[in-house]
């Protein structure tokens, strides 16, 4: 396939043409990479039962996957700008093909967290990050527009993913269900090769091959390695306070996010609901994410909102936290269903601003090695919440109490966001009005020096009048005589 034509100055993207291509592929890889952790859980009882493992075991398979997907986007950003966006999306379909077709032969629940956690996760961390960077190459005034539809994979897939992973279980075990999504994963390959890079004119003079020059990037090449790893981990982060306090309250909602949607369909099936039924509680809740999403993105972009962003990222990290602490109370279908409804709502208002919120504090420059730091440090809470919510399980027999814990703890990490923005902001203004007030200080004493030093220049004219006069008299009388 040709790469795509570039425009003639080589540094505008096409903003359409075959980019609507890419953002198909994108679509397919990203939808792929978010929804496949959750439609597990449609599994995770059968294999319960095969394995003999218990709920916190079972639930470490989803943890590692999301863990692994998160934690490795700096390499995969690093191997993106090494080789490309087409084949790092190509070899993330073929791992995450490869992990589902091996694990389908599994006897271990260990043999499952290498298969589908390691390796699965690898595979959809490559179809993430590079399905992102290409995005950018091929839009920029339809930027939004492109991602927004890219994003839009993760709950359109999730809506019809996991109704099939209930038929295929029904059909074919647990077994021959992960060797037939191996195959559907295998798709992230077609979609890989949808992406091909946008070829950038070449200047004669700079196309030579310099040899010299290749031997210099070989000599410097892990100093290159050192720069860009310092790109992504950037430790100065840390000194920032608006940015300690999104990452505290960002890392309490992870805590808490995932577990709800992996143990949601087994704890409607144990209140009696068929598990056709129970699977489509997922598919509800991806079906309401999907409209939620963008509908946040308008709202976060009106005039009156916009400055009081992190405010609204904290409403919704409150609100999500409420409804898993009234999940327990809801026992009926009828019920269940709208506690789905809900948590959609709830789940698409906090990632439509997580990002974007973290944008909004450290700017559009350092965004790149902010959210490369934040990935890396999600990772440990994504990977210790669904196992911490199985172990209440194991303990207490009851789901319940892991409701209470993931709500408890995602309602306090939102009340901790608002409260600590007030204060952080109330610091902030107080600092520009000191700073105002010293400006203006140093501006009246400026003045001040001005008009004394003009003051001083008055009285000296009289004295510099005289003296010209001085010096022009004797010029004068020797011309008189």
């Amino acid at each position: 396939m040709p790469p795509a034509p570039a425009d003639v100055s080589g540094s505008k993207p096409l903003d359409g043409g075959w980019g609507w291509m890419v953002v198909f592929g994108a679509h397919i890889s990203i939808g792929f990479a978010y929804s496949t952790p959750k439609a597990l859980s449609i599994f995770f009882k059968e294999i319960q039962e095969d394995l003999g493992a218990s709920y916190s075991e079972i639930a470490w398979i989803s943890s590692i996957m999301l863990a692994v997907m998160y934690a490795g986007g700096p390499v995969s950003s690093m191997l993106v700008s090494r080789f490309g966006s087409r084949p790092v999306v190509m070899m993330g379909g073929l791992m995450c093909g490869v992990s589902m077709v091996t694990a389908s032969f599994g006897s271990s629940i260990i043999y499952l967290y290498l298969c589908i956690g390691i390796i699965g996760g690898w595979g959809l961390c490559f179809n993430l990050n590079a399905s992102l960077t290409i995005i950018s190459k091929y839009f920029l005034a339809k930027r939004p527009l492109a991602n927004g539809l890219a994003m839009a994979g993760s709950p359109v897939f999730l809506c019809f993913l996991a109704p099939i992973n209930q038929f295929l279980l029904g059909h074919y075990g647990w077994r021959g269900s992960l060797l037939i999504l191996g195959g559907m994963m295998l798709n992230c390959c077609v979609a890989g090769a949808l992406m091909r890079p946008v070829a950038q004119p070449c200047d004669p003079r700079a196309c030579a091959p310099p040899q010299e020059v290749k031997q210099t990037n070989n000599t410097k090449s892990s100093g290159s390695c050192m720069k860009n790893v310092k790109t992504f981990v950037d430790l100065s982060f840390f000194k920032d306070q608006g940015f300690i306090i999104y990452l505290v309250g960002n890392v309490m909602f992870i805590f808490g996010a995932y577990a709800p949607i992996v143990f949601l369909s087994a704890y409607a099936i144990s209140l009696g609901v068929e598990e056709y039924s129970a699977a489509y509680l997922l598919s509800i809740m991806g079906f309401v994410d999907m409209f939620v999403r963008p509908g946040t993105g308008l709202v976060a972009n009106s005039k009156w909102i916009r400055p009081r962003i992190q405010y609204l990222f904290s409403f919704a990290m409150v609100f999500n936290g409420t409804f898993h602490l009234l999940c327990p109370l809801m026992r009926t279908y009828t019920l269940l269903v709208t506690y789905a409804v809900f948590f959609g709502v709830g789940f698409g208002m906090v990632f439509a601003l997580i990002f974007e919120c973290l944008m909004d504090l450290m700017g559009s420059q350092r965004f790149p090695s902010a959210v490369g730091l934040v990935t890396i440090i999600e990772c440990f809470p994504m990977l210790l919440g669904p196992p911490a919510a199985g172990f209440l399980v194991d303990v207490f027999g009851d789901y319940k109490y892991l409701f209470f814990m993931c709500g408890g703890v995602i309602t306090t990490g939102g009340l901790f966001l608002f409260v600590m923005n007030v204060y952080n902001y109330n610091r902030l203004d107080r600092a520009s009005r000191g700073d105002d007030a010293e400006q203006n200080q140093n501006t009246t004493e400026n003045q001040e020096q001005v008009s004394s030093s003009e003051a001083q220049m008055e009285l000296m004219d009289p004295e510099a009048k005289e003296m010209n006069t001085a010096q022009l008299d004797p010029e004068g009388r020797q011309e008189t005589g």
